[in-house]
């Protein structure tokens, strides 16, 4: 298995090369097709030898090759991050037809980590196929595993944490961006996928718990002000990762108290 998912992960550094084009030219509007990467200080298209993930960087040793402006160090870190995820995730969820989706979570995830962070965006371009494409590959992961019950109540817990982040976002009058209402869906339902609605909970309490603590430690440092805005994406994001992959632990935990 693990030999599987070091493939896996080698597939994901591929790509986590992908995922740093999307979150750069996606919330501008871009074609992430054309025209082929070049350097942001000299227009001078990127080669294929240092196009490959991670070895590229180290190649040029974060430098362009024509310019020698620097190359930031987010990328081969996205790339480093993106393999690693896949390898955690092939090894957590096992040789199930729903790991494609689980892999596809990962990399959409990663991508709106990217946008918030950047911009304080969740772009449609991204979300309406994110999610379009997660409920698909989990539907048919699910059918294939025999595990439809299961998929039944991913949905429903989706559609709840929908429901709530929707709420909370009328109740807040602009706390909220209506692309964390949406994305609390997609969270939702892979979340939902492995306990229900209790993980779905979870990972909305989560979320709350990590955005808050960011939120007081920024506002603390002084790195923002009380009407900056705070991108609330990525702690929901990594409250959905802590219930799929230590949720029924903690929640036995918590029963046993």
């Amino acid at each position: 298995m693990v030999v599987i998912a070091g493939l896996v992960a080698l597939f994901g550094a591929i790509i986590g090369s992908f995922l740093n084009v999307v979150a750069h030219r996606v919330p501008g509007g871009h074609s992430v097709v054309s025209p082929p990467s070049a350097c942001p200080h000299c227009d001078a298209a990127i080669r294929a030898r240092h196009n490959i993930p991670l070895i590229g960087w180290l190649i040029l040793r974060g430098r362009c090759h024509d310019c020698s402006a620097s190359i930031s160090v987010r990328y081969p870190i996205v790339e480093a991050f993106t393999a690693a995820a896949f390898f955690a995730t092939t090894l957590l969820i096992g040789l199930e037809w729903s790991l494609v989706a689980h892999l596809w979570f990962v990399s959409v995830t990663l991508v709106f980590i990217l946008t918030d962070l950047d911009h304080h965006r969740l772009p449609n371009a991204i979300m309406l196929p994110g999610t379009i494409g997660g409920t698909l590959l989990l539907g048919g992961g699910a059918l294939a595993d025999d595990r439809v019950g299961d998929f039944v109540e991913a949905l429903a817990a989706g559609v709840g944490y929908f429901l709530l982040m929707l709420l909370i976002a009328l109740v807040a009058r602009g706390g909220f961006g209506f692309g964390d209402v949406k994305l609390a869906f997609l969270l939702g339902m892979f979340a939902g996928y492995w306990g229900g609605w209790p993980l779905a909970v979870l990972a909305a309490f989560a979320g709350f718990m990590l955005g808050g603590v960011l939120s007081l430690f920024l506002l603390a440092t002084r790195l923002k002000g009380r009407k900056d805005a705070i991108a609330f994406g990525p702690p929901m994001i990594l409250g959905s990762w802590i219930a799929i992959v230590w949720g029924r632990s903690i929640l036995d935990w918590y029963l046993r108290l």
